[in-house]
């Protein structure tokens, strides 16, 4: 039996999946035909930073993916898939949770989304697009369980700061960490204040022109991890690159990809 099916994913990889996509998908009258192909398409997208038309023959109809994506963009289905993800890997672990943020250059075909009434300016803010040092993008902002797997994300034009974005990251945290780590770009009182009032410890180094707040070694060593979580999303070509011209969808793509990290980690656990 073909341990590959499609070239993408194993069939074990598929067996952790398919019950999470059953759960977190639409349920219309009409099924869907060859589910698995059409995710598995979905995914070689993301994975290779491909045109939809470029998507191989034998992955089926390449709107049939393109489509299935887009309708579950505006259902929130690939979000819902990274919360199913985090309780089939057995939950969160919380000694420590870490904040840390990313800059998404975006290809030019991402500019460009329908304006709806609004302004270029105002369309760009709510997009999560804008010019910076680093060119036109996105800042994807990340928080993460202590082995450096994503509980959420937040989006914000590619100029824009990434303290803004920390509050509603720490809101969206389950339980309280023991921890919470990120480094000094995120040095504020009010962020050392919203993790105090939590009950967690922040560890996160102060910048040259504060009073020094405790930040031990032996903890802040460990940010590393989402360091590497940054990483290996940034292997997806259209995590690394933002080809999306909505901001939900191009949170479904973190989201997605963010779940594929999950299972990895279960099933590099289970060898």
């Amino acid at each position: 039996m073909n341990e590959r099916p499609y070239g993408v994913l194993t069939n074990a990889e598929w067996a952790q999946l398919a019950p999470l996509i059953e759960a977190a998908r639409p349920h219309g009258k009409t099924q869907p035909h060859d589910l698995r192909r059409t995710v598995e398409a979905i995914i070689w997208r993301h994975q290779n930073g491909a045109k939809w038309r470029a998507i191989p023959a034998e992955l089926g109809p390449w709107w049939m993916a393109a489509q299935c994506f887009n309708r579950w963009c505006h259902l929130g289905v690939w979000e819902r898939l990274l919360e199913l993800a985090q309780s089939q890997a057995g939950g969160l672990v919380l000694g420590m949770a870490f904040l840390d943020g990313s800059n998404i250059r975006a290809h030019r075909c991402a500019a460009g989304a329908i304006k709806h009434g609004r302004t270029s300016a105002e369309r760009d803010m709510q997009e999560a697009l804008g010019r910076s040092r680093g060119g036109y993008g996105t800042k994807a902002m990340a928080l993460t369980d202590s082995y450096g797997r994503a509980i959420a994300f937040r989006l914000a034009p590619g100029q824009a700061h990434e303290a803004p974005l920390a509050p509603a990251l720490l809101d969206a945290l389950p339980d309280t960490p023991l921890w919470i780590v990120a480094d000094k770009g995120l040095s504020s009182d009010a962020i050392r204040s919203q993790v105090w009032d939590m009950g967690a410890q922040p560890a996160i180094p102060t910048k040259s022109n504060e009073a020094a707040v405790r930040c031990p070694d032996w903890i802040y060593r460990h940010r590393n991890e989402v360091e590497r979580f940054w990483g290996r999303m940034k292997e997806w070509r259209a995590v690394a690159t933002r080809y999306e011209k909505l901001a939900r969808c191009f949170m479904s793509v973190l989201c997605l990809a963010a779940s594929m990290d999950w299972f990895k980690s279960l099933l590099n656990r289970r060898k």
